[in-house]
């Protein structure tokens, strides 16, 4: 296989470039420095100790960030929070909502002692802070989120890490906070990404690409065809299905530093392109910090739903649609970025008309090798993205 990229990379790059430059303006806007963060839990614990002066009961007021009518969308920054988004109302004199209350108070809290003396800690450490308060590590997730909105700061500047489910392999080293040196090269089954994505650094690549894989399985089985060294070389990650908020983190960070291709490779069913659409678009409940997660840049390597078609999969290998599915498909073809790409929405189309769906595996059924050794290599070389 030649070891140069073709010509398409050249309008790819281009495209990058466009991109980071809003992006970066973007993200610049959006830091908060240490005392600007104590400052806003000062403003939030101030209002508390007003109202309770005042003989009233104190409301604390939380941006909605599950509805769609709260969202915005930019293509150089993927689903953000409008400014003029509708809130929910946690009030302390309600039996339903005063625990949460608490709750909220309690995590400032800790926040705050933390950011006050740079220290970290885990959601799981600040949930056994108090386990009968809060009752499920649930409830410490969506409320950190929830404070990190409300602060209208970047979740990694609370000073709260979360235990990272992904994993990456490929043409990678860097320095942990710490000064651990993780070697990404080596380890068979992947290298578990950080829990602190913004303390890396001194970061060494000879990559020409990153390929975010959607599942653990297919993940682990081009680990085990060395696909990393083929593509040229390569950087793999997965989230493992959903990806949590370290595995988007840590595909930004390396687009940002490594300014290479990122490359999605999915299932070709509903699922997989709301999978793909998170890394690229960001998701509604974190429409509030896009900046540092969405990778606007991200391509569709496959599965396509016209490659199932144009390689004459096996009818055996494919799935029929359920009633889920369509109303998944249904959803995401209404989404404000699919107008964005036709491309996208042409294969979202023809899936929908075909009603058919396949998962990666499914190329197996051509050859046990086919998606190593013709399928991905040959996408790259012929630029088989949209």
């Amino acid at each position: 296989m030649e070891s140069s990229f073709p010509e398409q990379f050249a309008e790819v790059d281009k495209l990058r470039t466009q991109l980071w430059d809003r992006v970066e303006a973007s993200a610049a806007e959006s830091e908060v420095g240490s005392r600007e963060i104590l400052t806003r839990i000062e403003g939030v614990i101030l209002g508390i100790v007003t109202s309770l002066s005042k003989d009233e009961a104190p409301v604390l007021v939380l941006p909605n960030r599950s509805s769609w009518n709260n969202v915005s969308f930019d293509s150089a920054i993927g689903l953000q929070m409008s400014s003029g988004n509708s809130v929910s109302t946690v009030r302390s004199d309600c039996p339903s909502s005063v625990t949460k209350f608490a709750q909220i108070v309690k995590i400032l809290s800790v926040i705050y002692k933390l950011v006050q003396s740079n220290s970290y800690a885990t959601k799981r450490d600040i949930y056994y802070n108090d386990t009968i308060l809060f009752g499920s590590q649930r409830s410490v997730d969506s409320i950190v989120d929830d404070i990190s909105c409300m602060l209208k700061v970047p979740r990694r500047s609370l000073h709260v890490l979360a235990t990272s489910k992904g994993l990456i392999s490929g043409d990678l080293s860097y320095l942990e906070e710490d000064g651990t040196r993780v070697d990404c090269r080596f380890s068979p089954a992947g290298v578990a990404v950080s829990s602190n994505i913004a303390g890396i650094k001194n970061i060494v690549s000879s990559a020409k690409c990153v390929l975010i894989v959607e599942k653990d399985a297919t993940f682990q089985r081009l680990l085990d065809d060395d696909l990393c060294r083929k593509l040229h070389p390569c950087i793999m990650i997965t989230g493992k299905g959903i990806p949590d908020v370290n595995s988007r983190l840590m595909v930004r960070k390396l687009w940002d530093t490594l300014h290479i291709p990122i490359f999605a490779l999915v299932d070709a069913d509903p699922h997989g392109i709301e999978i793909m659409c998170i890394y690229k678009y960001g998701s509604v409940a974190m429409s509030f910090e896009a900046q540092s997660l969405t990778v606007p840049s991200v391509m569709w390597l496959g599965l396509l739903p016209s490659d199932l078609q144009r390689l004459r999969v096996p009818e055996d290998a494919l799935v029929p649609l359920t009633k889920t599915d369509e109303r998944k498909l249904n959803s995401l073809l209404k989404r404000p970025y699919i107008s964005s790409q036709p491309d996208w929405q042409r294969e979202m189309e023809l899936m929908q008309h075909s009603k058919v769906k396949a998962e990666i595996q499914s190329l197996a059924a051509i050859a046990p090798d086919f998606l190593t050794s013709i399928y991905l290599p040959n996408k790259i070389r012929y630029g088989g993205w949209i």
